[in-house]
C-alpha cells in the first residue's frame, strides 16, 4: 500500500486522534456504543465508573467528532459519529489477535 507523506499539520491531527484513542475507558465506551446509542446512565452502570469520570471522557470523545451526543428532556444519549471507528477498531484488534494467536503458539507443548 502506498501512502503520500502526510505535513505537520495532518501528523499533529494524527497523533491527536491516537492520544484520545490511548485510554482505555474512551476504549471500552466506544466499543459499549458499537451496538447502538446509550445514555449517559447505562454508560455508567455498564463501565462502574463513575458519572463525572464517565462524562469527562464521554466529553473528550465528542469533542474529537468520534461521538455525538442528543440531549432528551433530561437524558443525555451518546452514539458513535465517525463510523470510520469501527473499521480502525477491527483493524487493530485483528492484528493483536493474530500476534497473540502466534506467540501463544510458541508455549504449546506438541
Amino acid at each position: 500500500m502506498k501512502t503520500r507523506p502526510l505535513s505537520s499539520e495532518a501528523l499533529d491531527l494524527v497523533a491527536r486522534r491516537f492520544a484520545v484513542l490511548a485510554e482505555p475507558m474512551r476504549l471500552r465506551l466506544l466499543q459499549l456504543l458499537f451496538d447502538g446509542e446509550k445514555n449517559v446512565n447505562a454508560l455508567v452502570e455498564l463501565t462502574g465508573g463513575t458519572q463525572a469520570n464517565i462524562s469527562r471522557h464521554l466529553q473528550t470523545l465528542t469533542e474529537s467528532r468520534l461521538l455525538r451526543r442528543r440531549k432528551e428532556g433530561l437524558q443525555v444519549f451518546y452514539s458513535i459519529a465517525d463510523p470510520t471507528i469501527f473499521k480502525l477498531c477491527e483493524l487493530v484488534c485483528g492484528s493483536l489477535e493474530k500476534e497473540h494467536t502466534a506467540m501463544a503458539g510458541v508455549f504449546r507443548r506438541e
